[in-house]
This record gives C-alpha cells, sequence and structure tokens, in this order.
C-alpha cells in the first residue's frame, strides 16, 4: 500500500503548482484523501479532502477558492491544483488515506512522502 506525492517546487507568489498524489496497493473507494501540509516549526495542517467515491472536496479557509482538490478514479490519482499561491503556502505537502474525512492528521495511518512546495516573494 503505497501513496506517493510529486509536483512540488520553487514558484514565484501568484504563480500555480499542480500536485499529484499516486495511490497504489488497495482499494481506496472507501477513503476520503488528503492533502496536509507543514511548514518549519508549524504542526501539520488540513488543506483539503476529496471522497473517493463521491468526489465531494472540502477546504481549508486559508486555501478556499484558491486550491482544487480533484481524483482520477480510473488512474488512482489524486490532484492538488494551486493557484495565487502565496509566500505562507511554503511548505512541505503531504498526500493521506483516510476511512473518513479528517481535519487534524493523529488520526490517519496512511501517508505520502512529502513533495516541498516553495513560494517565493
Amino acid at each position: 500500500v503505497q501513496l506517493q506525492a510529486s509536483g512540488g517546487g520553487l514558484v514565484q507568489a501568484g504563480g500555480s503548482l499542480r500536485l499529484s498524489c499516486a495511490a497504489s496497493g488497495r482499494t481506496f473507494s472507501h477513503y476520503a484523501m488528503h492533502w496536509f501540509r507543514q511548514a518549519p516549526g508549524n504542526e501539520r495542517e488540513f488543506v483539503a479532502v476529496i471522497t473517493w467515491l463521491g468526489g465531494v472536496p472540502y477546504y481549508a479557509d486559508s486555501v478556499k477558492g484558491r486550491f482544487t482538490i480533484s481524483r482520477d478514479k480510473d488512474k488512482n490519482m489524486v490532484y492538488l491544483q494551486m493557484n495565487s499561491l502565496k509566500p505562507e503556502d511554503t511548505a512541505v505537502y503531504y498526500c493521506a488515506a483516510g476511512s473518513r474525512i479528517y481535519y487534524v492528521p493523529d488520526p490517519i495511518d496512511l501517508w505520502g512522502q512529502g513533495t516541498q512546495v516553495t513560494v517565493s516573494s
């Protein structure tokens, strides 16, 4: 069972990036697929989540209107399209699979390795 995140990089403020999370090793039809992020010195925080079956998204207030989470059931992929990026979006971004929707990281036990996003001002 594996989640592999990719797509991070360095971008100027106002720019865009798309993160990808490849899910493999099990059926994720009853899972909620999350993105969390962690900046240096900060706790890991919720960014977005989408239910695998229904595709219903939820967002943190800090990214609402700028980020879009989506999933491709055929490819077992989850995406995070990030637009209008700000320096405060700089963090390591993690994808995670939970048995339900969580807004805190502790109950989730399936994580990808993280991908660094750096937004310069």
